[in-house]
């Protein structure tokens, strides 16, 4: 798929409108350190102001999707109170970065993900596990904290009962507990996982760009807002939809009975 010889900690190969980012850091299992989480930022910005990119994926090269903090690497120090502020930044922004980009994330979690490694995979649009790899937030039982916005994503996805588990008493999932739990879209085996992710990115990128980024944009703001409030915003992203060239190809493509071409125009 990618050049595993690249010292880059995050690859990226280009197909049609699909942007795969690959985690690369496979002799640590992917765990994540400043300059992966500076690259995949910078990366996924590109992805933003790309109109050619309608899909973004993320996964991991060799076993693993993401294992999280590098702890041989925090044992050994981080260089103080200063930079460990400027890492945690780094993390919380690729978060936010995936959960406002205006075009759809698809997480390919080819195996274990594991704290910072699973809040990146849950802060993803679509989520495809390995049914077989192991998903755990152990972060309370290390002293630390959990981050990409886990707390508020869990709450509206499974629920304080549910969510207060995981978070309190760090279980180990398998991928196929996690796809029961609700916490991801697919489970399946590990070598089928990218194939499953591209299918769900093709199927994403088939449809309105414009609207697509206004359905994301509504979703992530719709829990905590009022019913009239919601009832407005969407009545503003149809109208706004409604002047858009792909609107008027949608229809024909309906009427002409064939698949539609949108240009996100």
């Amino acid at each position: 798929m990618a050049d595993h010889s690249s010292d880059s900690p995050v690859l990226v190969l280009r197909r049609d409108s699909i942007a795969t980012l690959q985690l690369n850091r496979p002799d640590r299992m992917n765990a994540v350190s400043l300059d992966l989480y500076r690259a995949l930022d910078r990366h996924l910005s590109e992805c933003a102001e790309d109109p050619d990119v309608r899909v973004v994926i993320i996964t991991g090269s060799g076993r693993a999707f993401c294992v999280g903090a590098d702890l041989d690497a925090h044992a050994h120090g981080t260089g103080g109170r200063e930079a460990r502020k400027i890492y945690v930044e780094a993390a919380q922004t690729v978060s936010r970065r995936i959960m406002t980009l205006p075009k759809i994330v698809v997480a390919a979690a080819n195996g274990h993900a594991i704290g910072a490694g699973f809040e990146l995979l849950l802060a993803c649009d679509l989520t495809v596990v390995a049914e077989d790899a192991k998903y755990r937030l152990p972060e309370l039982g290390l002293g630390t904290f959990v981050g990409g916005g886990v707390t508020r994503g869990l709450l509206q996805n499974i629920g304080r009962t549910k969510a207060s588990e995981l978070l309190f008493l760090c279980p180990m999932l398998s991928g196929q507990e996690a796809f029961e739990a609700g916490l991801v879209n697919r489970a399946v085996p590990a070598s089928d996982v990218l194939d499953t992710a591209t299918a769900l990115a093709r199927e994403v990128a088939a449809k309105a760009p414009l609207s697509v980024a206004k359905a994301k944009s509504l979703l992530s703001q719709a829990g905590h807002l009022s019913l009239d409030d919601v009832l407005d915003m969407e009545s503003e992203a149809l109208l706004a939809c409604m002047n858009t060239e792909d609107w008027t190809e949608g229809i024909a493509a309906f009427h002409e009975k064939r698949e539609p071409r949108f240009r996100g125009k």
